[in-house]
């Protein structure tokens, strides 16, 4: 019953953002993903980790028969592309075969068989949905959000010292190697996800069913939520709002000036500015690191590669967003209580809601408010008096992150160690 609750409304919510997409004459991602059928993909690398979340419901067997199909079709798809010079990208196999799998689990499965290999196939197809969702709601926040807040956060993150500016400077000053190697972090973020997700998941074909909390639960719940965020907080980034920038991309005549990553924007009575209805307001709270700090957390149970690797991706992810000049510093803290906070929802959700889980997402939302009403009604005494605001900015989001660790470490099963016999008398 859960689960079919969850696919009505996840459908209705996919109709209702295609209809949204359809009123500003752009396809919604109901369409885009059913183009993908035959057309070029965005992504293959996202095709190809959804149908491995699907996959692990089957058994090694189907494993490398799934992949072998999807392979043989991508190249069928490859040579017919090059044959008549369209574009050139791999993943349509990907996900025909997971939507091959769909049919099979209505055709040639029932009972408990049929809902596990349907798990799969929604798990699958939810993240590659999930992507074409967020498109569409970077649609609507450009359309419907004509005036961006970028003066207000910027005045803000003087508290912390403008860290996109410093950082802008050293990512250019790395060259086209550490440009690149940031670049397929920030874009792979999803691909790092599913990695952990499936080692969460690689049980779930011998014990024939999903584990109550896991990792790809989080990441669609972020998703989800935090376009809404955008809405009433949009914000566009300093590399738009702020010049050129140093990678070819910015906001041209909309921009305030030409100052990123250089020279620090100058502190001034922040106000609202009209921007053009193309670049998305996605910048507060930032959702890639929002992301980044769940596959960290999730990685923590892992061996010793994963948790290296989460811990990479995280600090990677944190480079990339401010380097790149897609956020302010502030929005990293946002982003960070806002992922804290979901998880914490979640895993008290997966466990039943008690007092120490209801005050745990109760602080960290208050404290998710609290930032967003600073940065807009706070700027200019957190820029005038940055040794106060910057570590309270700081304690702030340490003070969610503190709360959590100790909450889940009660929540955690205690191991009982086992007692050793006492030496007994022999008996005469």
């Amino acid at each position: 019953m859960l689960w079919t609750t969850a696919g009505v409304v996840v459908l209705a919510f996919l109709v209702t953002l295609e209809i949204a997409a359809r009123h500003y004459g752009l396809p919604g991602p109901i369409t885009n993903q059913a183009q993908e059928v035959v057309f070029a993909p965005k992504s293959g690398p996202l095709l190809y980790a959804s149908m491995a979340l699907m996959m692990v419901v089957l058994t090694w067997r189907q494993r490398f028969i799934a992949f072998g199909v999807a392979v043989g079709i991508d190249v069928v798809f490859f040579l017919v592309r090059w044959a008549i010079g369209a574009d050139m990208m791999f993943g349509n196999g990907a996900l025909w075969v997971i939507l091959g799998y769909a049919v099979i689990a209505v055709t040639r499965r029932t009972g408990r068989e049929r809902v596990l290999l349907l798990k799969g196939v929604g798990l699958g197809l939810l993240l590659v949905t999930g992507r074409k969702t967020g498109d569409t709601w970077l649609l609507i926040t450009s359309k419907t959000r004509p005036a961006v807040l970028d003066q207000y956060v910027a005045t803000a993150d003087h508290a912390l010292g403008s860290p996109s500016w410093l950082m802008g400077r050293l990512v250019k000053a790395t060259g086209p190697i550490g440009t690149h190697l940031l670049d397929y972090v920030y874009i792979q973020l999803a691909v790092a996800a599913v990695v952990v997700a499936l080692y969460q998941l690689r049980n779930v074909a011998v014990e024939r069913r999903f584990p109550g909390h896991h990792l790809v639960r989080t990441f669609l719940v972020i998703g989800l939520l935090g376009p809404a965020v955008y809405m009433v907080f949009p914000v566009v980034g300093p590399v738009f709002a702020y010049g050129t920038g140093a990678f070819g991309t910015g906001g041209g005549h909309w921009a305030i000036a030409d100052l990123w990553p250089e020279t620090p924007p100058p502190i001034h009575t922040p106000h609202p500015m009209t921007y053009d209805e193309i670049t998305p307001r996605n910048c507060m709270p930032s959702l890639h690191t929002a992301w980044a700090t769940t596959i960290f957390i999730h990685s923590r149970k892992g061996p010793r590669v994963l948790r290296f690797a989460g811990t990479f991706w995280l600090i990677a992810t944190l480079c990339a967003t401010l380097g790149f000049g897609y956020h302010y510093g502030v929005d990293l803290v946002a982003g960070v209580v806002f992922a804290v906070t979901v998880e914490a929802a979640l895993r008290s959700l997966d466990r039943g809601w008690d007092r120490t889980g209801m005050k745990l997402v109760a602080y960290g939302a208050a404290v998710f408010v609290m930032l967003l009403v600073s940065y807009r009604y706070l700027p200019m005494e957190m820029a005038g008096y940055p040794w106060v605001f910057g570590p309270l900015l700081i304690l702030a989001g340490g003070s969610v992150v503190y709360g959590y660790l100790r909450t889940t470490e009660l929540w955690e099963p205690k191991v009982i160690p086992a007692q050793r016999a006492e030496p007994q008398p022999e008996l005469v």
